[in-house]
């Protein structure tokens, strides 16, 4: 097998350019979510994955969400593999099964499509303020099981091909104590998947031939 030559300068330059996506969808979580938790307390993380879900790049934010980013990855393609279009948007919480830590924390993930292929992904995970449940904020210590703690989200289709599934979004509504702050949030994790996005696109331009 002959061996890919990568100019160590090169490198270093779509490794930074990397990073600085990732950070980019940090600051626009940042600077448009409603909650306080996410907002001033930074409870959110984002990361910009390969094709195969592979975390090449990570924000500056909380980094305990980014060692559940993998696993998460993992379930969302062996899932949806077949069922990714341009302009899809996925939201997931539950831990059986959708690579979820606790239910307050939902991941948003949006598929990055070059010529029809996907690219890549980028990925945002946000601890929402609340998700219904036993108690207030979706963390009943007392809870005996996972049917106290909160509305749990298998993988699903928040936005397909560019349409938001307003489906979704009543039952999220409906499921919390705090929707205005809830549906906030979760709007600025997708701005930020999307503004990512052109990002990520840009730069496979300029060096997707390395």
């Amino acid at each position: 097998m002959k061996k890919l030559k990568i100019d160590p300068i090169t490198l270093e330059v779509v490794q930074n350019a990397l990073s600085s996506i990732a950070d980019e969808l940090a600051l626009v979580i940042m600077k448009s979510a409603y909650s306080n938790i996410v907002r001033d307390s930074m409870d959110y993380s984002t990361a910009i994955c390969d094709y195969k879900g592979r975390t090449i790049a990570q924000g500056l934010t909380n980094p305990v969400h980014l060692g559940s980013f993998p696993h998460a990855m993992r379930s969302l393609i062996s899932q949806q593999h077949h069922n990714m279009n341009e302009g899809d948007i996925f939201v997931f919480n539950d831990p059986y099964g959708s690579g979820g830590m606790h239910l307050p924390d939902f991941y948003i993930v949006k598929p990055v499509f070059v010529k029809n292929k996907i690219e890549g992904y980028t990925a945002t995970l946000a601890h929402q303020t609340d998700v219904g449940g036993i108690a207030p904020g979706g963390m009943g210590v007392f809870s005996q099981e996972i049917y106290q703690e909160g509305l749990r989200l298998p993988i699903l289709k928040l936005v397909e091909k560019g349409e938001a599934n307003y489906s979704i979004f009543e039952i999220i509504k409906k499921n919390t104590r705090m929707p205005t702050s809830v549906l906030g949030d979760i709007n600025s994790q997708i701005s930020a998947c999307r503004t990512g996005e052109k990002a990520f696109k840009e730069l496979l331009k300029i060096h997707g031939n390395i």
